[in-house]
Order: C-alpha cells, then structure tokens, then sequence
C-alpha cells in the first residue's frame, strides 16, 4: 500500500470491437484480464472503482480488494467520459486510472508516479513514452480532474490525451520508469487476441 491516499480507477467499460468479444472476462495468466488491473491497482490505492458501461452485467472481480462500481452516463462515449464517471466516485484527493486491458502494470512504476503528484504541484502524472507521454496509466488530482473532465465533455471532447494536457502535466521520464520496469510491461494493452498470447 501507498503512504499516499488514493483511489483506483479501473476503466472497464469500452465495448471490446478489435477483440470481438468481452476482452475483460477472457482469462489471462488463469484468472480474468480486468482482474489484473484491479489487484494492481489495489496494492497502491485504499480502494478501487471499476467503471461500467450502463446495463453491462458486473464481472467478477478479485477478493480482497475493497472495490466499488461506477457506471457511465451514456455507452461508448469514450475514455474521457469514463474517467469523468470513475472521478465522481473518488473520495481521495488523488486517483491512479488505468484500462481494465492492462494487465502487467509494475507496482514500482504505480508507486513513482503518486509519489511525483505528491511531491510536485502536478495535477496529472504521466509516463513518458519516446517523443510524447502515454494517457494511461496516469495520476490525477480528483478535484482539477473532475472540474477540467467535465468541461472538456460538454465541448465535444472524448481523448483521455486532452484532458491530462488540459492540466498540469508531468511527466515521468522514461529512464526513471523503465528502471522500475525495464521489460515496459507497465504499457501492455490488450487489444486483439493475438495478445493475450504475447
């Protein structure tokens, strides 16, 4: 566990189109792939929200845990409106959200990043990634994210990318991440099933 407060946001609600089936339930490493996210999550964080698409059945998620289930306002709007439903749900100052479909994030890497949001004015912490910074994994500061999430929605805006540049961004380099996770696993996403298999 952290000695920094914060809340997971697991965000399980896109709808699986490249995969062709519900990706989050298919089992990975013997247990399902949105279960890894979770428990990832859940060694960092005090709790963690899954988000769901509305009227998508719960899946079964890891025990011991303390988790508690968000749903988005309207289906396939989007990882912006994803995060703005995990958000509302949040009760700590700071949030840790990562796709439901990466199943190989390095707790080390998770640690760094809230120790950075910590220890700066950031009001985003993102992983460097070559010549731009990945969306995900990413810590947020609940309120700022909240308040700039919900602006950028009611403008049309739908990238997770947008919102972390509308705030103050920074960037952990890829020479202190990697040093933590040199294999990069902290990046996996599966999108296809060729992946799984990877």
């Amino acid at each position: 566990m952290s000695p920094v407060s914060a809340t997971g946001i697991v965000l399980a609600g896109g709808r699986s189109s490249r995969f062709g089936r519900d990706k989050l339930s298919e089992p990975y490493r013997g247990v399902p792939l949105v279960h890894h996210a979770v428990l990832r999550l859940g060694e960092v964080c005090d709790e963690v929200v899954v988000v769901l698409a509305p009227g998508s059945p719960e899946p079964t998620l890891p025990i011991g845990v303390p988790v508690r289930i968000a749903r988005d306002a309207l289906e396939g709007e989007g990882p912006l409106a994803g995060a703005y439903a995990g958000l509302l749900a949040v009760r700590s100052d700071l949030a840790v959200l990562a796709a439901g479909d990466m199943p190989d994030l390095r707790t080390p890497v998770l640690l760094e990043m809230l120790r950075v949001a910590e220890e700066t004015p950031a009001d985003a912490v993102a992983l460097r990634d070559g010549d731009r910074f990945r969306p995900l994994p990413c810590v947020l500061r609940s309120a700022e994210a909240l308040d700039a999430a919900h602006t950028l929605l009611h403008a049309g805006e739908r990238r997770l990318r947008t919102l972390l540049s509308a705030l103050r961004l920074f960037e952990v380099d890829e020479p202190t991440w990697t040093a933590l996770d040199p294999e990069r696993r902290t990046l996996l996403d599966i999108d296809e099933p060729g992946d799984l298999a990877r």
